[in-house]
């Protein structure tokens, strides 16, 4: 019997850790956990409150409510994977708006945010059989898991990914916008105090600028089959 481990992606913004973490998930059966929808949904809950304005967070008021924010995944049979809801609301097409994405990184390096949310992540995947992607997992929530990848692309091509998906879904926003953007989120990611964005010593490099979805899938179905069957 294939024994189950535990798949840790950590990488850049728009590298497509989502899109093939939900492949991986569907294809071995796994749990799919995004992480940086948690984020993304504590970011968007304090932008209702208006804890967070302009890109500026009022760390207080925010860490008054941590206690009255929930956030689970819940499975939509239509899509496949479960979609992230906060206090029982689906937020999953809300969160991945340009204002949230605009803040995120802000929120996510509060201490006590991370520390609560990767507390949930590892509860989640405790027993293996998980797929989890986000910016800490190799390093923080799962140090120990069997196969850690570390994706990345090009600024500009993840910018134009990201410009092409906001577009299909009607949103106005320029490429520079989303460039900024995401050149923003990288310097933010890779320079705060709490969890920075690191590549894992012992984590494999996947720079896909230059793979279709397909081709990165297949590479990375070869490296689980390798750990899964060893």
């Amino acid at each position: 019997m294939t024994k189950k481990i535990t798949i840790a992606i950590d990488g850049h913004s728009s590298t497509g850790k989502s899109t093939v973490a939900k492949q991986l998930a569907k294809k071995l059966g796994y749990i799919y956990v995004d992480t940086g929808a948690m984020y993304r949904a504590v970011t968007l809950y304090a932008m209702r409150k208006v804890i967070v304005t302009n890109e500026k967070v009022d760390e207080e008021a925010l860490l008054r409510h941590l206690a009255f924010i929930s956030v689970k995944f819940k499975f939509d049979e239509d899509l496949g994977y479960g979609v992230v809801h906060i206090n029982n609301e689906n937020v999953e097409e809300e969160i991945r708006l340009m204002e949230v994405s605009n803040n995120v990184s802000k929120v996510a390096a509060i201490p006590q945010v991370r520390e609560m949310l990767v507390a949930q992540q590892q509860e989640i995947g405790k027993e293996g059989g998980v797929v989890m992607d986000g910016r800490d997992i190799g390093t923080v929530v799962f140090p120990d898991a069997e196969l850690k990848l570390f994706m990345t692309a090009s600024a500009e091509k993840r910018a134009e990914r990201r410009y092409n998906e906001l577009k299909e879904k009607g949103n106005d926003v320029s490429y520079e916008e989303v460039l900024k953007n995401v050149q923003k989120r990288d310097h933010l990611d890779s320079t705060r105090e709490t969890s920075p964005l690191i590549k894992a010593d012992d984590a494999i490099e996947i720079d896909n600028s230059d793979l279709s979805k397909e081709e990165q899938f297949e590479k990375i179905l070869s490296l689980v089959k390798e750990k899964t069957d060893a």
